[in-house]
């Protein structure tokens, strides 16, 4: 069976409805840190359950109560969702995951390292600087890892 996640980071309050459309029909939505406001939270979850991290700008009380890594399985994956990957506490590989979702630099990237995927869907927040805003949509079955960046027109 088929398990559509959707990837955001660096909403930075902001929860454009482009990418919340985008997100509708999603089984998960995962949710890389600088969130900055509770309210992109709750709107994301009339969507679909979510799994947060807490990024840098994730600095209010509300946001305390956010792990700064999380660890989920979909589809009998391992998916590790982290803000920043240098701060990534564990090796992905010899832990046994498949994915490692990241957000932080605000550039989008598919890398595929060892037989591990590693995503950054970029900023669905406001634009900044020359780079794109985007999210990133991520199937899974039980034979194949499927990532899809999407730019989102600012």
């Amino acid at each position: 069976m088929e398990k559509k996640i959707g990837v955001l980071s660096d909403t930075h309050g902001l929860l454009r409805e482009e990418v919340a459309r985008r997100l509708q029909g999603c089984d998960l939505i995962l949710h890389a840190g600088d969130i900055d406001s509770p309210a992109v939270l709750a709107r994301l979850g009339q969507i679909a359950p979510v799994v947060a991290v807490r990024g840098n700008v994730d600095t209010a009380p509300w946001a305390r109560k956010l792990p700064v890594e999380e660890y989920v399985d979909v589809e009998d994956r391992r998916i590790v969702v982290v803000h920043d990957l240098s701060t990534l506490s564990l090796d992905p590989a010899a832990a046994g995951f498949a994915v490692v979702i990241y957000g932080h630099s605000h550039k989008p990237a598919v890398e595929w390292k060892d037989g591990l995927l590693y995503l950054n869907p970029g900023s669905a927040g406001p634009k900044r600087f020359h780079l794109p805003v985007s999210m990133a949509i991520l199937s899974l079955t039980d034979r194949e890892i499927a990532p899809e960046l999407m730019e989102i027109p600012p």
